[in-house]
């Protein structure tokens, strides 16, 4: 008889990654609370963008030179991986990931790509107020203009990413029993196939990386 796996648990997330992660949420919450607020909190709005493009500019550099399940190569993978997990997932029969499974991957990915869109228009966009983005004057007033439409509509294309990723999370809650949430807090999952989670990286590292990319947003906003 084949022995019962032995639950143990394993550091999947290193603190760097949980840290983006909610602090990136409370600035998308306080982003949205500042740019519906009016003209006199744009100031805020602004510079909340500035925090968000720093975060996600971090994020980019740690998905190459972070932690093993913080690195792109780790979750990033190719449409046939991806079909053949979401066929299992319909099955019922999804394979268990230490890290982000492949639709996980893809759904991070296209996450960050619409945050990015949405503070660069951020930064070029303009229109009739007394507010005007640090680029927009690189731009005619009319391509400013049709850049802030672009950041109203991609934000609700974010709005329904983000819906779409808390169903998955909670669908792996209860279906699975795989509390992903509570994860990205204490940075811990359980196993039951004595797999690791991969080698963490030094947190120095992530304060070197976040400090450059800080450097870079702050000359960015102010000498262009």
């Amino acid at each position: 008889m084949k022995p019962a796996a032995t639950a143990h648990q394993v550091k999947v997330w290193d603190m760097p990654v949980r840290l983006f992660h909610w602090l990136l949420l409370g600035l998308v919450g306080f982003s949205w609370w500042s740019g519906d607020a009016g003209d006199d909190h744009m100031v805020w709005h602004s510079w909340s963008g500035y925090a968000i493009l720093t975060l996600l500019l971090f994020r980019i550099g740690w998905g190459f030179i972070g932690s093993d399940t913080a690195r792109f190569v780790s979750f990033v993978r190719g449409p046939g991986a991806s079909f053949v997990y979401l066929r299992s997932v319909f099955k019922r029969q999804p394979k268990a990931y230490l890290g982000h499974n492949p639709l996980g991957g893809w759904m991070i990915m296209a996450l960050l790509a619409v945050l990015l869109i949405q503070v660069v228009t951020g930064l070029l966009g303009s229109d009739d107020s007394d507010y005007e983005a640090p680029l927009a004057h690189l731009l005619s007033h009319d391509t400013s203009s049709f850049i802030t439409t672009l950041h109203a509509y991609n934000f609700d294309l974010l709005l329904i990413l983000v819906g779409l990723h808390v169903a998955a999370v909670l669908t792996h809650l209860v279906m699975r029993r795989d509390d992903m949430l509570k994860a990205m807090f204490t940075g811990v999952k359980t196993s039951l196939t004595g797999e690791s989670a991969g080698r963490m990286v030094p947190a120095w590292r992530a304060l070197l990386v976040l400090t450059v990319v800080a450097l870079g947003v702050y000359a960015l906003v102010t000498l262009a």
